[in-house]
Order: C-alpha cells, then structure tokens, then sequence
C-alpha cells in the first residue's frame, strides 16, 4: 500500500466478502479480519485465510500471513524499502537543487541552461518518482485511482509540458530565460518548461514518504523490544544433566533451571527451589516476590535470589510477555474515529480532484486565460490535493505514539483509548514504580533535642549493616 486511499480500497473489497468484516491500517500495513462462524446465506462458504489473500491480490496487492514477532537482533539489518526510498531521495534532491536555482534566479541561466535542467530533470521525474507512476499503473489496470495518482499525474503533466515547449515552443531556444514569478501569464505558454516543478516536488514528496516509512519502522520496533527482554536460552534438564538450549525449543513440560541472575525463560510453575523474583519488567511491581515450589512464575523476570527449578507451562506465543506483545500490535492495528474519517474520505477524494483538475483546465482554457495559465492552475490542483494530514499523519501519529508509550512501559490498549485521552481529567495509578522510583530514600534527619544526627546516623547505619 502506498497511500490511505489503498487501505480504503482493500477495506471495502474484503468487507464485500460473505460473513467478514475487516479493518486495514495503512500504518501498520495489516488487516484485522473477523470472519463469523456460521454464514448469513446457507449456501455460502465460510472465508479462510487463502480466500482473503485471493481477494487482496485480486484488488491489485499482495498480503501474508503476518508471523510472530520476533526480537529485534533476528531482524535483517537494512529494510529494503527504506533503503529504495533514502538512494532515491538522495539522488533526487541532489538533481533537484541546480534545476530550482536555475529556473529561479535569472542571473544563473548561461546560454544553454533550460537543456541542462532536462537533463538534471529527467532521471527526477523518471527513476527518482517510479513508486509513484508504478503504483499509478497497477491501480489503473485494476479501475483504481490513489493518491499516487494524482502525484504522477501532475509530475508528468509538468514534464510533458516543458518537453512540449522545449521541441516544439520557444523554450528551447538559445538564450532563452525563465524569470521567477508567482502568477503565469497569458501567450507565455510556448516559452514555459515547468521542469523544477516536476523534480522538486517528486522530491518534497519522497522526503515525506521516507519520514513516513522510518516512523512505521521504528513504531514497530517497540513489539520486538518487547520481546528483546526475555531470555534468549534456558538451561534445560535431560536426565538429570542441565543441556544450554535456545528459548524456542523449550515445550510444555520441561524443566529447566534458573540460577541468580538469571531471566526465567518462559512462564512456569517452581518445582523445587526458593528465591526472590523481580517481576518489574512484567507487572512495574519494585519489590521482588518471594516464590517457592508451587509458585507460578512469568518469563523474563529476573531470579534474584536462590537456584530454582521451573517446570515450563506456557511457551512461545502463548506466554504473558508475548501476549503483551500481542497486544501492542493489536493496538497500533486498530483505528481511530477520526482515522475511520480520513479512510472515508479518501475513498471518494481523488476522483474528484480529478474531476476538479480537468474543471480547472477547461475554465482557464474558455475565460482565454491560455494555456500556460491553465496548466499551472490544473497542474496545481493535483499537487496539493493529497490530504497528507488526515490520510497519512493521522495514523503514522497513533502508531509511533502507541509504540512509544510500549517503549516507557505503557501499554495502550487501542488507538480510540489514545484518541479518547484528550477528555481525561483524572488519572488512577494503582501501582508503586509508575510515576514513583520504587525506592526509599533519606530526605532528612530529624533528632530529639539532645542528640546530634550524624550520631543517629551512624548508630541506624550500624543497625542496618
């Protein structure tokens, strides 16, 4: 997905299906599908993964099975797609910056510079822009437009143009200059090229498609530090023998041991030992617990007392801290009231824009305003329309706010809680460590007249000690 308008798209073509009901985020770039156990119709099979991901794909995209989170030392070290996006944002502003400057300060413009601005131009609007006319042309074979619609529309409307009057105009001529100013006017549309249009603003729009993209990414690093926390292998017994396994092969059943210092591998109940578990990591409790045989402990806390001897009774997926994980994706995957607006009115915007734009044209073009003026005023409108603010700000802010809160220790449970926070007047803390250290600590010293307080303390640190 590219832009709201998809998830708009892929939203109502999955809710079309018989007994689902589907919520995609484009943050996130997941779907949350219900799927109702016995159809409305008889005669209608109930949906099943591979049905879902036939319809996506028969919308245009793609989709999988999400797989579980995984720590973030097993995730690659470059993302493909952030890495696309920053060589073509570097080699687009690099291109882009000579061909503004000329276009715009008449002093800079040598004999032949409106065909050295093509040449900058051209591998802007042609490699630097691709995601955009790509994405153009899968959702046109498939009777879709998006936002990346309108942007290749009017990046190619400017450079066609200015190819126009380069070969085939005024433009072109030796000499020729291009002044800056802030209205086009009439007959000028011959000696016109609007190539710093094309290339500056495909720029401008992929610096905000890598800020978007980098935001997604670090949001969702926040699951995987969820589970960066948890042991990465236990000391499991064999035969009365301890044998250093990774954390995945423990099952249901076995028996591992935890020394002091030591994060309990995966949740469990103490078959024999007693110590003192620090659970901070997990409940935000400061105190550590004293567990003995027949306590139920929680992996990744901390064993800070004695050895212990813990049978495992959840793994994997079905552990506290991957349920917790769980829920962080879970909460960045749903969506907001205002979020449900932007998708609304994504699915209906760009047509009309559209609609709007040609409109724009054909005024111009009958007031005798030219073309030139006309074209920038078309040209214009498909620029600016692309209502970043709701369709793409509006979920990128949720999804970095609820991964950010993950990474301080709270957990949101839905992006409507976050949204609903702006009404709160009041807020109930029920735990020591929250907004408090956890420890105490000696403000002050206040003796019985006759005693002098380095003495009290001294004699209260004997005591201690």
């Amino acid at each position: 997905m590219t832009c709201a308008s998809c998830a708009a798209r892929i939203e109502k073509r999955l809710n079309r299906m018989p007994g689902v009901s589907a919520s995609v985020n484009y943050a996130t770039e997941k779907a949350v599908v219900r799927i109702d156990d016995v159809p409305a119709n008889a005669n209608e099979s109930r949906a099943d993964a591979a049905a879902l991901i036939a319809e996506v794909e028969r919308t245009g995209y793609t989709a999988t099975v999400p797989a579980p989170p995984v720590p973030e030392t097993d995730e690659p070290a470059t993302d493909p797609e952030l890495a696309s996006l920053r060589q073509r944002l570097i080699g687009a502003a690099v291109l882009s910056v000579p061909v503004i400057l000329l276009a715009m300060i008449p002093a800079l413009q040598f004999t032949y510079w409106q065909w050295a601005s093509l040449a900058l131009a051209s591998p802007v609007v042609v490699w630097a822009a691709w995601p955009f006319h790509r994405a153009t042309a899968i959702n046109l074979r498939h009777g879709a437009v998006t936002m990346d619609t309108l942007v290749s529309m009017g990046v190619s409307a400017a450079y066609l143009w200015s190819l126009y009057a380069l070969f085939f105009g005024g433009a072109g001529m030796p000499g020729m200059t291009h002044g800056f100013t802030w209205i086009a006017q009439p007959g000028e549309a011959g000696n016109t090229i609007y190539l710093e249009v094309a290339a500056g603003v495909t720029t401008f729009l992929l610096l905000g498609r890598y800020l978007e993209v980098r935001a997604k990414r670090r949001a969702s690093q926040a699951v995987r530090a969820l589970l960066e926390v948890g042991a990465k292998d236990a000391a499991l017994l064999r035969g009365g023998a301890e044998v250093r396994v990774p954390v995945a092969q423990l099952r249901v059943g076995d028996e591992f041991v935890v020394r002091p210092g030591e994060r309990i591998a995966t949740d469990g109940v103490v078959v024999s030992g007693t110590s003192a578990v620090d659970t901070s990591t997990i409940t935000g409790e400061s105190v550590p617990v004293e567990v003995s045989e027949g306590d139920a402990v929680v992996g990744a806390t901390v064993n800070v007392g004695g050895r212990l001897v813990v049978r495992a009774t959840r793994v994997g997926e079905q552990t506290q801290l991957a349920q917790m994980a769980r829920l962080v994706e879970q909460a960045q995957a749903g969506k907001a009231e205002v979020q449900r607006l932007a998708d609304r009115v994504a699915g209906v915007f760009v047509p009309i824009v559209i609609v709007i734009a040609v409109g724009t044209l054909v005024t111009w073009l009958l007031l005798g305003g030219g073309t030139a003026l006309a074209l920038t005023a078309a040209i214009a409108v498909l620029i600016i329309a692309c209502p970043c603010a709701l369709g793409l700000a509006t979920p990128t802010a949720l999804l970095v706010g609820s991964g950010r809160g993950a990474q301080l220790g709270i957990l949101i449970k839905g992006p409507q809680i976050l949204e609903s926070t702006r009404r709160v007047d009041t807020v109930v803390l029920d735990k020591t460590g929250t907004v408090t250290e956890g420890r105490m600590t000696l403000v002050d010293v206040l003796p019985v007249p006759g005693e002098d307080a380095a003495e009290v303390l001294r004699l209260a640190g004997a005591v201690e000690s």
